[in-house]
């Protein structure tokens, strides 16, 4: 049978999260796929969990530093050749019948980048963006590649906010749809649904930084920026 869908889950140093992943992707996961995992060389926890699991993973022989979610997909995306592509974490539960609803509005839209529900980061239930998405090939064959830094998502980020670039460009070009009731629900510190443990902790340490990068990537001005115009404005 043809696999649709390739399913990338990066996975650093949360060894007890890939049993969970694995249970709730396959039990709610309906269409044809492949679920690859991708540790990092020296992460022997990982690895060993996914071994025990019988799942299948690819190693990523770099070091685990900046950038290491957007390139882990990356490096996945140019050695799989599914139509679709969904971008996954370990920190994950997929709820029943996500990825048929999912291309549901994908074949219903027209759109190739379709957002899940996370069903706790309030953007994303407003269905402005989303954590974990689903994605066509064609279109990363399309616009891949912005900044030369990525097929699929920019490196020039740490890790915050390359998720968020990647959805707004989708919005510029009309090619994003939301699917409100393709449910992955993201279970993060931030809603009280994990432990904030080291890997979390990387994730979060360039946060200033990464906010400032895509303000001026996406052309934003920062709410000072915002109330310093509305100043001069209000004055003229």
């Amino acid at each position: 049978m043809e696999v649709v869908l390739d399913i990338l889950i990066p996975t650093l140093g949360r060894p007890h999260d890939i049993p969970k992943v694995i249970e709730s992707l396959e039990a709610n996961t309906n269409i044809s796929h492949r679920a690859i995992f991708i540790p990092t060389a020296g992460d022997d926890a990982d690895i060993e969990a996914l071994t025990a699991c019988g799942a299948e993973f690819m190693v990523h022989e770099e070091p685990a530093g900046r950038a290491n979610f957007a390139r882990k997909i990356n490096w996945a995306y140019e050695r799989t050749d599914a139509e679709w592509v969904f971008q996954g974490a370990t920190d994950l539960r997929f709820h029943p019948g996500w990825d048929k609803v999912a291309l549901r509005v994908a074949e219903r839209s027209g759109k190739r980048v379709i957002g899940t529900n996370d069903s706790h980061n309030p953007q994303v239930k407003r269905g402005m963006q989303s954590t974990h998405t689903l994605i066509a090939r064609s279109y990363i064959e399309e616009y891949g590649g912005l900044d030369n830094t990525g097929k699929v998502f920019s490196e020039a980020y740490d890790h915050q906010y390359v998720d968020l670039e990647f959805c707004e460009l989708a919005r510029k070009r009309n090619e994003w749809a939301f699917a409100k009731q393709a449910i992955v629900e993201h279970l993060h510190p931030h809603w009280g649904l994990a432990e904030e443990g080291e890997t979390y902790k990387k994730a979060m340490r360039s946060t200033a930084s990464d906010y400032r990068l895509y303000m001026s990537r996406m052309g934003h001005r920062s709410p000072r920026a915002r109330d310093r115009v509305r100043k001069r404005k209000a004055r003229t």
